[in-house]
C-alpha cells in the first residue's frame, strides 16, 4: 500500500521501511538537480561523468546523485567453465546498461567490487599474480603488503562492529529512481550468478537548487529523533556540506597506480581501477543537535581555528585551509578541541606535488580520497540475508552508507585512523577517539565495514577469471 506524506509523519515511517515506503516518498520529493549532459565511458568505473559543481556559501560545491543503492553479495560455488559463463553474463548486464544510461547521475553509475573472499577463492592462484602491491605500505612494514586488505575495527568503533566478508558489492546511484531499478534488476534479479546479503539505500543533497533537502524531509517523515533540527538546506544529517569541490580528490588520483602507490600489479591488469570502503554508521542526530550549539557543531567538525557564521553550512576546504600539525595541537590547547576534518587533513591531503601516472600534476594540499557516501534510515540495512547477525529491525534509524575510493586499503586506513587521533608515525593526538573535542566519533556508532577492490571497467566482471 502506497503511504502518503501525511501518514509518515503520523508516524507510520517505522513500518513502511520494511515495506519500502519510506523510500518511495523519497522518491516523490526528491527534485533532480540540473544537469550536464555527457555520454563519455570512463575507464575508471568508479568515476562519474556529468557531475555538476555549484557555489554555496560561496564555495565551490559538487552536487551528488541525490539517489543510491548498495548490494552485497556471495558468489554460487561455480569453477572453470561456469565461472567463465558467469564473467560474460555479468558482462553483458554491465555493457546493456552501459548502452541504456549514460554513466552520469542523470543517467545511472555502476560500480563493481570485489572483496577477499574472491581473491583468496575461485581466482586466488591468478591472484597470487596479479594483486597490486602497495609500495608504500610494504617499505613501511617491510613486509609485501597489497593494496586491498581486509577490513580491521578502528579505536572509535564498538567491540561488536561486524567485518564482513562479501564476495562482491554492486553500488548504483543516480538521480533517478526508476534507472536504480533497472540496475537492480538486471544486475541482481536476473542473473543467478550470486545472492545478495544485504541491500542498502539511501538519499543525499537535494537543498542546493532552493527549498528542503532530501535528507531533512526524509528524517523528519520518518520521525527519528532530531529530525526537526537538521537546517533546512543540509545535504546530510549532520548540517554540514561535505562535497566541497576542493575536500574530494580530482580526477584520477584515487586511482590505484595515479600517486604511484603501486604499479596496478602484473602487466597493469587493475591500473584505473581503485579500492572501495563501505561501512554502515548510526548517527545521533538528538544528541548531535542539543548537546552542540552552532558554533561547537563546527568548531567539532572544521576545528577551533575556523570562524563559521551561525547560518554557514558550506566551510572552504582548499588547500589554503588545511590544517598542519603545530596549528592543530596549538589549538587543542586553546579549547580541548582539534576537529574532523583537521585530524583527517594530516593524511588525506597531498604533502608535495604530484606528477600523476598520466602527466597530471596534483598540488600540495590538494584531497585525495574520492567520497560517494549517502544518508540513510536503513536499521542497519534495507534488507539482510542474515537478520539476527546484523541485528536488523524495520524502525527508522538515522545513519549513513559511509563509501570512499582510496588508492589503496592502507591509504584508507592511515585516514581513519588519524580520525581517531592515531597518526602514521604512531604519534597520537591528545583527545581520545570518542571525545567530542577530537571530532564527530561521539554521536557515531559503525556496526559494519569492508573494503572492495574496483577493476577498471575493461576487468569490472569476475576479474582474472580468464587466467583460470
Amino acid at each position: 500500500m502506497e503511504l502518503t506524506r501525511r501518514q509518515l509523519l503520523a508516524g507510520a515511517g517505522a513500518g513502511a521501511l520494511a515495506a519500502g515506503g519510506i523510500y518511495r516518498l523519497a522518491e516523490r520529493t526528491g527534485r533532480a538537480p540540473h544537469r550536464v549532459p555527457s555520454t563519455a565511458l570512463p575507464a575508471e568505473q568508479h568515476l562519474l561523468e556529468g557531475l555538476r559543481a555549484v557555489r554555496d556559501d560561496g564555495v565551490e560545491v559538487v552536487v551528488p546523485p541525490l539517489h543510491h543503492e548498495l548490494i552485497t553479495l556471495r558468489l554460487k560455488p561455480a569453477a572453470g567453465a561456469e565461472l567463465r559463463d558467469a564473467r560474460s553474463a555479468l558482462a553483458a548486464a554491465l555493457g546493456s546498461l552501459d548502452g541504456d544510461f549514460p554513466a552520469t547521475p542523470a543517467g545511472l553509475g555502476v560500480t563493481v567490487g570485489w572483496g577477499m573472499p574472491y581473491f583468496r577463492g575461485p581466482v586466488a592462484a591468478a591472484a597470487d599474480r596479479y594483486m597490486p602491491v602497495d609500495r608504500r605500505a610494504s617499505r613501511a612494514s617491510s613486509r609485501t603488503i597489497p593494496v586491498l586488505l581486509d577490513a580491521i575495527r578502528f579505536p572509535s568503533d564498538p567491540p561488536g562492529t561486524i567485518l564482513e566478508q562479501n564476495d562482491a558489492v554492486l553500488l548504483l546511484r543516480s538521480d533517478d529512481p526508476s534507472a536504480l531499478r533497472e540496475g537492480h534488476a538486471r544486475l541482481v534479479d536476473a542473473l543467478d550468478l550470486w545472492t545478495p546479503t544485504s541491500i542498502r539505500r539511501g538519499f543525499v543533497g537535494g537543498g542546493f537548487d532552493g527549498g528542503e533537502s532530501l535528507p531533512r524531509q526524509m528524517a523528519r517523515a520518518a520521525g527519528v529523533p532530531g529530525a526537526d533540527l537538521i537546517p533546512e538546506r543540509a545535504e546530510l544529517f549532520l548540517g554540514f556540506t561535505s562535497t566541497q569541490k576542493a575536500s574530494l580528490g580530482s580526477g584520477r588520483i584515487a586511482n590505484i597506480e595515479t600517486l604511484g602507490y603501486s604499479d596496478g600489479g602484473r602487466d597493469g591488469y587493475f591500473r584505473r581501477g581503485t579500492t572501495m570502503h563501505v561501512s554502515h554508521i548510526f548517527e545521533d542526530l538528538a544528541s548531535w543537535y542539543l548537546t552542540f550549539d552552532h558554533g561547537q557543531r563546527a568548531a567539532t567538525v572544521f576545528g577551533p581555528n575556523r570562524d563559521v557564521g551561525e547560518s554557514t553550512l558550506t566551510v572552504a576546504e582548499s588547500p589554503a585551509d588545511v590544517a598542519n600539525l603545530p596549528g592543530l595541537l596549538a589549538g587543542e590547547r586553546r579549547s580541548h578541541r582539534i576537529g574532523h576534518s583537521p585530524a583527517i587533513q594530516l593524511t588525506s591531503r597531498l604533502t608535495h606535488d604530484v606528477t600523476g601516472a598520466d602527466g597530471t600534476v596534483y598540488r600540495t594540499g590538494e584531497a585525495i580520497p574520492q567520497r560517494a557516501d549517502f544518508n540513510t534510515l536503513d536499521n542497519p540495512f534495507f534488507w539482510s540475508a542474515d537478520p539476527d547477525r546484523d541485528q536488523w529491525t524495520p524502525d527508522a534509524a538515522a545513519g549513513l552508507h559511509f563509501v570512499v575510493f582510496s588508492p589503496t586499503s592502507d591509504d584508507f586506513k592511515r585516514n581513519r585512523l588519524a580520525m581517531d587521533g592515531v597518526l602514521p608515525d604512531g604519534q597520537r593526538l591528545p583527545l581520545a577517539p570518542r571525545d567530542p573535542g577530537q571530532g564527530i566519533n561521539s554521536v557515531l556508532t559503525t556496526t559494519h565495514r569492508q573494503s572492495f577492490l574496483v577493476p577498471p571497467r575493461v576487468h569490472r566482471a569476475f576479474p582474472l577469471v580468464e587466467f583460470l
